[in-house]
């Protein structure tokens, strides 16, 4: 939820500036125009607002029969794979071939 709010104030900043027109946003010679600097940020924004609605579908989830096992295969999923990421429904094999895993 931080880097939600920071994400925000960074892109209301950048908005604010472009608002304003004080930067050239074509003729930087110091790299990146601002017009891609904002694009990042609100793409990096967005998917950090995906991240948090999958934590938050995982976290309702956490105490359903089934949670920790993979939908496809039904084999266990993996502690390290669910430590990395918590939202994930497939093991290792199925996500990585898109077929269930060996039972």
């Amino acid at each position: 939820m931080e880097r939600v709010a920071a994400l925000e104030r960074e892109l209301a900043s950048a908005l604010e500036v472009a608002a304003e027109g004080g930067a050239d946003d074509e003729h930087d010679p110091e790299g990146a125009t601002t017009a891609f600097e904002r694009a990042q940020v609100a793409a990096v924004l967005g998917q950090v607002r995906e991240r948090l609605v999958l934590l938050s579908d995982a976290l309702r989830r956490l105490d359903e029969p089934g949670f920790g096992r993979c939908e496809r295969c039904g084999l266990p999923i993996a502690a390290g794979r669910l430590a990395a990421r918590p939202w994930a429904t497939t093991c290792i094999a199925c996500a990585a071939t898109g077929s269930p895993g060996r039972r």
